[in-house]
């Protein structure tokens, strides 16, 4: 695996010269102490270890979802009763660390973007032009799949031991465990109209 560099290069580093450039003070300037923006970063509890603190005087970042202490299974919830059912996460097309369920999911409903990272997965068997030409040749071969083979021969059909455990239950189950059954009683109260008017509850 190659140095993991994605965040730093194509995230982080342009959201500070956007900050620098909203502040009104663009690199080299110097910001004044005192000026800064709040970032809200949406990190969820399923990830609070990557909850940092900004390494700039310039941004102070806040976490919403840790202040709510939603998860990913909350935000998924909430997103769905606004109609956005299917959110998925972010990422890169081309990221070697998808799993094989992402891959699938790419190869399955976007045939060009499936074309395009496999396209982007063989051009980037010897390393990268820029390291090539000046001669830091990669030792071995990049692959974007975990097997170190081609995308479009990876065993992406293969369910992992992850998979299975997360598809256990259906969608149904998990609402279930998390609500409660629809129009039937708790020890505590009863739910639903069926329930509360057999009993004459409702009144």
């Amino acid at each position: 695996m190659t140095r993991r560099q994605c965040t730093g290069e194509y995230k982080i580093k342009p959201i500070k010269q956007k900050v620098r450039k909203l502040l009104g003070y663009p690199y080299p300037a110097r910001i004044p102490k005192g000026v800064f923006v709040e970032q809200w970063v949406g990190i969820s509890t399923d990830e609070f270890h990557r909850a940092k603190d900004a390494d700039v005087q310039y941004m102070r970042n806040r976490h919403p979802l840790l202040d709510l202490e939603w998860t990913r299974a909350d935000c998924t919830r909430y997103l769905t009763s606004l109609g956005f059912a299917g959110t998925p996460k972010s990422s890169c097309l081309g990221c070697p660390f998808h799993g094989n369920a992402q891959w699938r999911h790419i190869r399955d409903t976007s045939p060009d973007e499936w074309a395009g990272v496999v396209e982007f997965d063989a051009a980037i068997r010897n390393g990268n032009a820029r390291a090539n030409a000046t001669g830091t040749h990669l030792l071995g071969e990049a692959f974007l799949h975990r097997s170190r083979m081609p995308l479009d021969q990876a065993p992406i059909d293969h369910v992992t031991a992850a998979e299975r455990a997360a598809q256990r239950i259906s969608t149904e189950e998990a609402e279930e465990l998390e609500n409660g059954v629809v129009d039937s009683c708790s020890p505590w109260a009863c739910r639903g109209d069926a329930a509360q008017g057999d009993f004459d509850l409702a009144a």
